[in-house]
């Protein structure tokens, strides 16, 4: 592999929020990146379970750490990205990639957007990939699944709608939906539907339905009145099926315990159920990712389950995400968002976001003043439609 660290941009000094920022902007910025410092904190010990992360770090993971093994560049099976040392992974690139398409269109976004505006940002314009240490098209980092977004866009020419059908089910459609509840800031039904709209190029069944699910809980923790409570709440009460009896199994079992510590096995019992990968997280079970109505990604639910047993807490959240294992790095760029959204930008330890930002060479901040701006133009079009609609039904009504 060739390097060229000297070509890729340097992260902004300062932060896009000031202290005169708007609630929506500060909100905006700790959804996003909380998102991205919840990822790069999870991204070295993706896979392992509590026991091997404590083991291979001398106790629980309590900020940034290098890679898993020292030798990630021939590693397996995670070779050849340099995971660790506050570099953030696909969740990251395919959230700002998503954020960039509503910079284009700058209105709600449908799964023809995906095909006309996400495919080509991920074939066309190198970026720089942290894992990889060099510019790439973001297409050569993302997974298989999100790879398939390009392949039946791209060259199978599939309806967008229904592109998802026949991908493996697991959270690659979730893992991006937060600029879809920064969008519907406050309005957790419509962030629902956007993201089941946007989600069908991607992904089918309960990945789907975690898509959306996901995208209502940000959104609801924009409410100025929002608590962990309430944004739970919404989401159980938008979720359908295996995804929503797992959330609320998750969720009893995250009341009895104060702190990550405790919670670490419950939540992956509370879970289990669910969950179709199965015990070993890198050998996935027969039935693994298959379609169902019955079953749940594991993301989402633990994500949830840790922002109650944390009590909203960033900090305390994310690292029960990440010391959870498995797939905690989009564990925690789920938790890291929703806490984010809660409490803003200040909740997120300044420390962590500065080292994620420099190494990862990413500005942490543009992407959410960038969309917050947007989000703004997106909720006066909002408004202009709705009286336009006003004034046809009284004009159908009057009389």
């Amino acid at each position: 592999m060739t390097h060229t660290m000297q070509t890729a941009p340097e992260p902004a000094a300062a932060p896009a929020t000031g202290g005169d920022a708007a609630p929506l902007e500060h909100r905006a910025a700790g959804c996003l990146v909380g998102a991205a410092v919840g990822d790069a904190l999870g991204g070295p010990v993706e896979g392992w379970t509590p026991d091997q992360i404590a083991a291979r770090h001398g106790g629980r993971v309590t900020g940034i750490v290098g890679p898993f093994h020292e030798d990630w560049r021939t590693a397996r099976p995670i070779a050849p990205y340099h995971k660790g040392d506050g570099h953030v992974t696909d969740d990251t690139l395919m959230t700002h990639a998503l954020v960039r398409v509503y910079e284009k269109v700058r209105d709600h976004l449908d799964a023809f957007d995906i095909a006309d505006h996400l495919v080509p940002d991920l074939i066309g314009t190198p970026r720089w990939i942290p894992e990889l240490e060099d510019e790439a098209l973001p297409l050569q980092r993302i997974f298989l699944a999100e790879k398939w977004i390009v392949a039946r866009l791209h060259y199978g020419h599939i309806d967008p709608r229904e592109a998802g059908v026949g991908n493996i089910v697991n959270c690659g459609a979730a893992m991006y939906m937060a600029p879809v509840g920064i969008v519907n800031a406050g309005h957790p039904d419509r962030a629902y539907a956007e993201a089941l709209d946007i989600a069908g190029a991607h992904q089918s069944s309960y990945g789907r339905e975690a898509a959306g699910v996901f995208a209502a809980a940000v959104a609801a923790a924009f409410a100025p009145d929002a608590t962990v409570a309430s944004v739970i709440g919404h989401a159980l009460r938008l979720a359908k099926d295996g995804t929503r009896a797992a959330i609320e199994a998750v969720c009893e079992a995250a009341t009895l315990y104060t702190g990550y510590e405790s919670a670490l096995v419950p939540l992956r019992a509370a879970v289990a159920p669910f969950d179709t990968v199965g015990p070993d997280y890198r050998n996935p079970s027969l039935g693994a990712r298959r379609p169902s109505r019955l079953h749940a990604i594991e993301e989402l639910p633990i994500a949830l389950g840790m922002l109650l047993a944390c009590e909203g807490d960033f900090r305390r959240t994310v690292l029960g995400s990440v010391n959870y294992g498995r797939d905690c790095d989009s564990i925690a760029t789920m938790s890291g968002a929703i806490a984010g959204a809660l409490h803003g930008v200040a909740a997120v330890p300044a420390e962590w976001a500065t080292e994620v930002a420099r190494a990862s060479r990413l500005d942490l901040h543009a992407p959410a003043a960038a969309l917050a701006t947007v989000t703004r133009e997106i909720f006066a079009r909002d408004r202009a439609r709705r009286r336009a609609h006003e004034r046809t039904f009284a004009a159908l009504t009057e009389g």
